[in-house]
């Protein structure tokens, strides 16, 4: 469970606003996707190297 202390005189929008970056730094709704619906390992693997590719090429990209 998420604790948020509200400063005195803290606005509420302001306290909203860290509620959602913590929430969302937590990562629980990406997980809750990712458990919807089963992924092959082979499929993860491929996924993972195809971006371990793309930014290699983005860091080639500033070098040159």
């Amino acid at each position: 469970m998420l604790i948020i202390p509200i400063k005195d005189g803290e606005n509420i929008d302001r306290a909203l606003k860290r509620y959602k970056r913590k929430f969302d730094k937590t990562g629980t709704v990406r997980q809750l996707r990712a458990r919807q619906a089963f992924i092959k390992p082979s499929v993860l693997n491929r996924a993972k190297i195809q971006k371990a590719s793309y930014i290699q090429g983005l860091r080639d990209s500033l070098e040159s």
